[in-house]
């Protein structure tokens, strides 16, 4: 008899608190984010304790889970102030917090009973020894290294009961989990204490010198294919089954950084796969339309990192991009009048009368059509919305709904 499958946890990103909001309406049980200390991404618009209580409320309110990034690499003085940050969040309702320095988890530990602790892919878990040691250390969740294989998963699985949570998409780093000093070394920037630069995604001339010692050039910045050390970004949608049916606990969404955009496309199209293949796995069959949908949102180019072997250089960024986006986020429906049938629409990117758009929402919901009318806050009608986080009203064929998105053709 098939054993009853255990659905996974989508879990996104949310790097303010408007994309937190937008990524549980698009359909996250949980996001991730970071308070203004002991975490990795010291741009991603970190939360205040002020703003982690919104969270938490807006969280509950619709059966989600909020979990706090601590995963920082502390050096002497950086965990100053530790046991209290770690007390306030528990006391707001933090779900967990995610930790990778052994010192801040003992602090939570001791100072923070009662707030559970998962351990950051910055300590680099690969096997299933390591995610005892943490279970039998009061550890309730693994996020395991972005390196294992999906062979190591289901070994992992087989051997320890500990929750396990693995990334399924998103930015993958050039160095072993995160452990490089690149930025360190180039832009003075700390890449394991919030500060990292990124410099492995820059763009180098590469040299040789010939036998008289004089330097020639091999590839160059302007040249058709510039030198960098970066990868293309992670895709699992082709093979979330294999974490499924491999006893995964969380499928994580890389982003923190992202658009509200990119948070609730990429949301919503793991909510579909994983509803879909959870509610009969015996019939399930991949829609190119979940493939489709994901390709309208910036990201790199898109393969499926150490899952299903070591990468080639076909997961590397040199010379020309392979696949472009086509789309471009152009705003996000306030709300909807259907006794008008007009849209109140906030402007991201400028449009105009006459462009075809796309409308969607939660649960792959489109709205398609051109733009015929529309009026500025004034009820003036305009031919163009060209400035930044204005308010449009639009004329509308088909009824839209407060929080969906609208997009595009580049």
């Amino acid at each position: 008899m098939r054993k009853k499958l255990k659905k996974p946890e989508v879990l996104a990103p949310a790097g303010t608190l408007e994309k937190l909001r937008t990524a549980i309406h698009y359909g996250a049980d949980a996001v991730y984010i970071g308070g203004n200390a002991y975490g990795l991404r010291s741009r991603a618009g970190n939360f205040t304790y002020e703003e982690m209580q919104d969270g938490v409320r807006f969280a509950k309110e619709n059966q989600a889970h909020v979990y706090v990034a601590a995963n920082m690499v502390a050096h002497e003085g950086d965990m100053e102030g530790a046991g209290d940050f770690f007390r306030k969040i528990r006391d707001i309702g933090i779900r967990a917090v995610i930790v990778s320095d052994p010192a801040l988890i003992e602090i939570c530990v001791t100072e923070a009973p009662g707030l559970p602790i998962h351990l950051s892919t910055q300590s680099s878990a690969t096997n299933y020894e390591t995610l005892n040691f943490w279970k039998n250390e009061g550890l309730e969740r693994v996020v395991l290294a972005r390196e294992v294989s999906m062979d190591e998963i289901k070994e992992i699985r087989q051997h320890t009961d500990i929750e396990i949570e693995a990334f399924i998409h998103g930015a993958m780093c050039i160095s072993y989990s995160g452990r490089c000093t690149l930025s360190n070394h180039m832009s003075a920037r700390d890449a394991n204490r919030g500060g990292c630069s990124q410099s492995c995604r820059w763009k180098y001339d590469l040299f040789e010198m010939d036998l008289t010692g004089k330097r020639q050039t091999v590839f160059s910045d302007d040249a058709d294919e510039p030198f960098s050390m970066s990868a293309v970004d992670m895709s699992m949608i082709n093979h979330i089954p294999d974490f499924i049916e491999n006893g995964v606990d969380s499928l994580k969404i890389e982003g923190r950084m992202k658009s509200i955009h990119y948070v609730s496309t990429v949301s919503n199209v793991y909510r579909s796969i994983v509803d879909a293949y959870c509610n009969d796995p015996h019939n399930f069959v991949f829609q190119q339309v979940w493939e489709d949908e994901l390709w309208k949102v910036a990201q790199r180019e898109l393969a499926t990192g150490f899952y299903y072997g070591v990468p080639d250089e076909k997961q590397q960024l040199f010379g020309k991009r392979r696949k472009i986006p086509v789309y471009k986020f152009i705003g996000q429906v306030l709300n909807y009048d259907e006794a008008t049938k007009i849209a109140t629409v906030q402007q991201r990117n400028s449009f105009s009368v006459g462009d075809e758009v796309e409308f969607y929402g939660p649960e792959f919901t489109h709205v398609y059509q051109k733009i015929n009318k529309m009026w500025d806050e004034s009820g003036e009608l305009i031919e163009r919305a060209a400035h930044p986080m204005m308010t449009v009203k639009i004329e509308m064929k088909q009824p839209v709904k407060a929080l969906d998105m609208m997009r595009k053709r580049k």
